[in-house]
């Protein structure tokens, strides 16, 4: 790798995922420690003028634009200046921006696959500030890639899917929308993307602009949780037998979760060489990394 790379957010699951992926390849990472306070315009000013690395990749948000179950409003707007200043600042140094995204920038009224060309819609507020930033970027930054994501799932305690095994080992029902569909997407594949196109970046490949990325096989959140459960049970006790399914319209977060959200990756795969990889073969794996840190009290 000849560009010296920056990862914001480093100790993310997301960011934890790409320095080990990197390091098999030999590909390193600038990994700076954040603020007390996180990264905000200022300190990450400050952190550009002084490293000018050939490429940034922004994950300094992960865990409250793809984990947190809610996001202050006040810490979204600080968030959206942060990152309107990085691709300032990115743009000013001819510095390479590479920006995950997600699917809750769409409403989630089509059946049908989105591709990069469809107008974004987004329902609650997370989605309306990952709309905003992914504008700011693309007009502050012409070197730019953005990556949206679908359902990321890591092996964090505090993550979507720790939230879930939790209720599983202490709830016997648990509800779940059986007509709300999307692609998980384990964080070792979304890291296995991010460093892919990466690797193309670096052989001076022009190739900016948006792409779309799920594992393979779209799938409804109620068979998901179903599945998980299956998987789940050669590791812990648990006290959910099976999901319950019900209308996401039904449920406490319809206002702000898409109800159907399926892309189309075939841009990725043109332009990048990437091919979905199933999600079902790689939960094994996510799951026995989860419990491997997380085994439930005796």
């Amino acid at each position: 790798m000849r560009m010296r790379l920056m990862l914001l957010g480093g100790g993310s699951a997301l960011g934890q995922a790409l320095i080990r992926q990197g390091a098999l390849e030999d590909i390193g990472f600038i990994a700076p420690v954040p603020p007390q306070g996180g990264w905000d315009a200022a300190s990450l000013t400050s952190l550009i003028d002084e490293t000018r690395p050939d490429a940034v990749v922004n994950l300094a948000f992960y865990y409250d634009w793809f984990q947190a179950e809610r996001v202050a409003s006040a810490k979204l707007a600080e968030q959206e200046r942060a990152v309107e200043r990085l691709a300032s600042i990115c743009q000013h140094y001819d510095i390479l921006l590479l920006q995950p995204s997600s699917f809750r920038v769409f409403d989630g009224a089509r059946s049908t696959p989105y591709t990069e060309r469809d107008e974004p819609v987004p329902l609650g507020e997370l989605g309306q500030s990952l709309l905003r930033i992914e504008q700011g970027v693309r007009s502050a930054s012409p070197r730019h890639v953005l990556v949206r994501f679908g359902w990321l799932l890591d092996a964090e305690f505090d993550g979507w899917l720790g939230r879930f095994l939790e209720l599983a080992r202490t709830r016997e029902d648990i509800l779940m929308a059986d007509d709300r569909r999307g692609m998980p997407t384990p964080i070792e594949d979304a890291a296995r993307v991010l460093l892919a196109i990466l690797k193309q970046l670096d052989c001076e490949a022009p190739l900016w602009g948006l792409y779309h990325y799920g594992s393979h096989e779209p799938v409804a959140s109620h068979s998901l949780a179903n599945v998980i459960l299956q998987e789940a049970r050669s590791h812990a006790p648990l006290a959910c037998a099976q999901v319950t399914p019900v209308a996401h319209s039904a449920l406490s977060d319809a206002q702000d979760i898409p109800q159907h959200v399926v892309y189309n990756c075939k841009k990725i795969m043109h332009a990048f060489g990437i091919k979905q990889r199933a999600w079902r073969v790689q939960l094994g794996e996510l799951l026995d990394n989860y419990y491997r840190h997380h085994a439930p009290d005796e």
